[in-house]
């Protein structure tokens, strides 16, 4: 008797996406119709859509807290390595603010949520900061009272806060082993919700997407494609272009004998778009492959799993361009920084579970101000787009292997 196969989450939610684009589609016609307008789009799909949204802002606060105080307090390795681990720190730092950058800059030469306007079915109150001076922001960044800055949302304080937190706990050791007691658990109760959350993310997607092609119609498909082209675009700008300079000017290597040893790798990456699957194949191949020793590839390369996520940055950046687009809004340069500064800071503690992207792209439109319900025109296109941006967040970990590997002298094969 055959197992009965059950549906991963990953093609429900892709489903669900389908269905609500064609149930849009055909009840775009009857949108005026007052029965259509009053039990299905503003009763049933904004119950729906914007039930998940405000499950998913229930989520981020605890997650992005816990996680990050337990992902800076987990780096005490960097400071027994020293030499290694802050260039591996900064290295990891620096490209993933290149990465956001790129993302931005490509963003607006793109447009990809250019000529549609859905600002009119958007239920969140957008408030868009105005440009602040630089030296301002960075000042914002600095809680004075961090409880205020948990019960606001601030997240950009939050961040500050939680990787100071858990430096200092990093740095206390054994004797603040209980609060890391106390923080890993929250951090595991808050994954867990995510899991929970994550369930409903197909009736989430299907509400979302159906009032917004029952409002728009076809015209929606087209910023949608853009979008997706975009991120694929920008990907592989930074894995071709940022990535292989680096190995070129740092770590003298030949990009093609690169690619050539790396392939298989990324192959796995590609497949599974999961950055914890691909780490023992990683951790193989830099080893056996490249010749790195043991010594630095077992450090660069688990650090970078954690902390390393250039791709899901990427995508980040166009989504916030994406979303404030569709919906008429215009950034500043302050927010633009706002995101630079909370994509990256927020890349230590994301974790590799499925749905943490979303919840940390959601955590990236509060702190700027945009509508969460622009989420649900990403999520549905959302594997596709990881794994493209998994086999980035692999390479860039192989990339600084090699890198560090050459600094320090190594025989790189």
């Amino acid at each position: 008797m055959e197992r009965e196969r059950k549906i991963s989450l990953t093609t429900k939610i892709f489903i669900a996406l389908i269905i609500g684009v064609i149930v849009g589609l055909v009840l775009h016609p009857l949108k005026n119709n007052p029965y259509v307008e009053k039990y299905l789009l503003n009763f049933v799909f904004t119950f729906l859509g914007n039930g998940f949204v405000r499950a998913i802002r229930m989520v981020v606060v605890p997650l992005v807290l816990c996680s990050l105080v337990m992902g800076a307090a987990g780096i005490e390795d960097v400071t027994k390595l020293g030499r290694i681990g802050a260039k591996t720190l900064i290295f990891y730092l620096s490209t993933t603010a290149i990465a956001v950058v790129l993302a931005l800059v490509g963003g607006n030469i793109i447009n990809p949520g250019k000529g549609v306007n859905i600002s009119d079915i958007a239920t969140t109150v957008v408030s868009v900061d105005k440009t602040k001076p630089f030296v301002d922001i960075l000042l914002d960044m600095i809680p004075i009272n961090p409880i205020e800055a948990l019960a606001k949302g601030d997240m950009l304080q939050i961040i500050v806060f939680s990787i100071i937190l858990g430096i200092a706990m990093s740095l206390l050791g054994e004797k603040a082993n209980e609060a890391k007691k106390l923080f890993e658990a929250g951090n595991n109760i808050s994954l867990k919700l995510v899991e929970i959350i994550m369930l409903f993310a197909p009736l989430g997607v299907f509400g979302l997407i159906a009032k917004t092609f029952t409002t728009l119609g076809y015209i929606a498909l087209v910023p949608l494609f853009k979008y997706f082209m975009g991120v694929v675009v920008i990907l592989f700008i930074h894995c071709l272009v940022t990535y292989q300079s680096i190995l070129v000017l740092f770590g003298k290597y030949n990009p093609i004998k690169f690619f050539k040893n790396f392939a298989p790798t990324m192959l796995v990456a590609f497949s599974t778009a999961s950055s914890s699957a691909c780490l023992p194949s990683s951790l193989k191949t830099m080893q056996e492959n490249f010749g790195v020793s043991k010594a630095i590839s077992s450090f660069t390369i688990p650090l970078g799993n954690t902390i390393n996520m250039d791709g899901t940055a990427v995508m980040q950046g166009v989504a916030t361009i994406f979303i404030a687009q569709i919906y008429g809004i215009d950034l500043t340069m302050g927010n633009y920084i706002t995101i630079i500064l909370t994509a990256t800071l927020a890349s230590i503690g994301t974790a590799g579970v499925p749905g943490v992207g979303v919840i940390m792209l959601g955590m990236v439109l509060v702190q700027v101000g945009l509508p969460l319900e622009g989420i649900g025109l990403v999520m549905g296109i959302d594997r596709f787009v990881d794994m493209f941006r998994t086999t980035v967040n692999v390479t860039g970990d192989a990339v600084c292997t090699l890198v560090i590997a050459k600094s320090e002298k190594e025989n790189i094969k």
